[in-house]
């Protein structure tokens, strides 16, 4: 997976008056998530920017406010390539991978952006580009290949994570299809239904009319 580097800055003013603030600026307030779960009550330090979600049973979550510009995360939001995030705050950097966006229904900007930190050590679950590769027979004997699913869900440590799946579809035959169950990459555990197709060999008119023809000269 290729790695994005991004600075950001402690974001301590809260509420919707400085969070308008901020975009009139440029700027996008992000939350980091996935920190150290501690028992409450806490009675440690917290860095500048971070605060303590309750998560029940007396155990409480540390995440970071942030705010970063427009700029700075353009090229990490805007394409259909998977990054893991170098993020620096203060001199300290920490891995991350990009959770979810929030976009302006109308204008389409970024409103907010939800971070999540990694390790070299604990799974994830990121969506992850899907690459066909290879001539499907199917296609040979005419059939048209559809691809169902730009995207599939994958579970492992971020640096497992490849940039892309690639499906062989080379022995993919004329009306057949390959579901989620039917694929198995190394060191990847797939999210998706077992069942949702991901790509297939349809039948065309001309293909149809080409198997009647056979079936008739039988």
């Amino acid at each position: 997976m290729q790695v994005f580097q991004l600075s950001a800055s402690p974001r301590v003013n809260l509420g919707k008056k400085a969070t308008k603030a901020l975009r009139a600026e440029g700027l996008i307030p992000v939350v980091l998530n996935g920190g150290a779960i501690v028992e409450l009550p806490y009675s440690g330090k917290l860095e500048e920017g971070e605060k303590l979600v309750e998560i029940g049973n007396g155990k409480g979550l540390i995440t970071t406010d942030l705010v970063v510009s427009n700029d700075a995360v353009r090229k990490l939001v805007y394409t259909p390539d998977v990054f893991a995030i170098e993020l620096e705050v203060n001199g300290k950097k920490r891995m991350a991978v990009l959770k979810d966006i929030q976009f302006h229904p109308v204008k389409d900007t970024i409103l907010h952006i939800d971070l999540l930190e990694v390790s070299e050590n604990k799974p994830v679950v990121i969506e992850v580009p899907v690459k066909l590769e290879g001539h499907a027979e199917g296609v040979k004997a005419g059939g048209k290949l559809t691809l169902s699913m730009k995207k599939l869900k994958v579970r492992a440590p971020y640096t497992a994570i490849p940039e892309r799946v690639v499906i062989n579809v080379d022995s993919l035959g004329l009306g057949k299809s390959l579901a989620v169950g039917d694929l198995h990459f190394e060191g990847l555990e797939l999210v998706n239904a077992k069942n949702a197709v991901v790509c297939a060999v349809q039948l065309t008119r001309a293909a149809r009319g080409a198997a009647a023809a056979a079936a008739a000269g039988k």
